[in-house]
């Protein structure tokens, strides 16, 4: 895989589009020392980016959390992130937007750094091997815990908030797992490393844990949307670690992971059965249908 200092092509950086290598930030900047970061995902399909207006209204609602004023709009990012696909001709790829403090001021206190704000877009396929998508992913458990809400911007997507999703995706994948499966702070199950997680029972009925620490994703909710259309219900609930056996089957929702079944956690096996494999391509057939936001 090529460096992704080493990619061709244009960034959006600060209003402008500049040459991918060109592309710079001080190592004094804020946003590295302290966390002082926000950033979006977002997935084209077809030439066509997904659920673009709702990733960047969250994307400025995560600046407004962490006290950021962008100096732009969402319809200027909205137009900024288009031109950037078009610019890289992604027609099947990523696309991260994120935004930093400047490099103005090394302190805690950081009220005179400058806001900068750059769009990257690459062509891209799944998250995960292809293979699993039909095998599932094994998963084991963290000993790192979700936050209390009361401690950090937990709705968020902010760098910070990511050190232990880092940690214990590389532990997991030490041990020979995929990923790693996220308790809260109160020991009840929360989230993979970068995805939502879903459960279905012996009813084929789906059980999702209650996003109150953790990101509500727009796939999350996506899938619930298809999930209900299908008439499937959902019930989002606090799900302890001692239901894991109860349960028949297990897929993870994000916008990497997109719709991933998952065959482990810990010491639990589930079926990779018809009913996950056919919303997965359910989600598969409406993201690619719909046109962009």
């Amino acid at each position: 895989m090529i460096p992704f200092d080493k990619r061709e092509g244009k960034i959006w950086y600060n209003n402008e589009l500049i040459e991918w290598q060109n592309v710079k930030l001080h190592v004094l900047s804020h946003g590295l020392h302290y966390a002082s970061c926000i950033f979006e995902g977002l997935r084209v399909y077809d030439g066509e980016i997904f659920k673009l207006e709702d990733h960047t209204e969250r994307f400025f609602y995560s600046a407004k959390r962490m006290g950021m004023e962008l100096p732009y709009t969402q319809e200027e990012i909205n137009i900024a992130t288009k031109k950037t696909v078009a610019a890289q001709k992604v027609q099947n790829g990523y696309i991260r937007p994120f935004a930093w403090r400047g490099s103005e001021m090394m302190a805690i206190s950081a009220q005179k750094t400058k806001i900068h704000v750059a769009i990257a877009s690459w062509e891209w396929g799944t998250y995960f091997d292809p293979k699993l998508k039909t095998e599932g992913i094994k998963l084991n458990i963290s000993k790192w815990k979700r936050p209390a809400p009361n401690s950090v911007p937990w709705d968020t997507k902010a760098s910070g908030l990511y050190m232990i999703c880092t940690l214990s995706k590389h532990e997991a994948e030490r041990l020979g797992f995929t990923d790693s499966l996220m308790l809260d702070h109160e020991g009840n199950i929360a989230e993979a490393t970068g995805a939502n997680i879903f459960f279905k029972d012996k009813n084929n009925e789906f059980h999702t844990p209650i996003p109150d620490s953790f990101l509500d994703g727009i796939t999350r909710r996506t899938v619930i949307e298809i999930a209900k259309s299908k008439n499937i219900k959902v019930h989002e609930r606090k799900i302890s670690p001692n239901e894991l056996s109860d349960f028949g089957g297990c897929f993870l929702t994000g916008t990497a992971a997109e719709v991933t079944p998952v065959s482990q956690i810990d010491k639990n096996n589930y079926k990779v059965c018809e009913t996950i494999l056919e919303l997965s391509s359910s989600y598969d057939s409406f993201v690619r249908k719909r046109k962009a936001a």
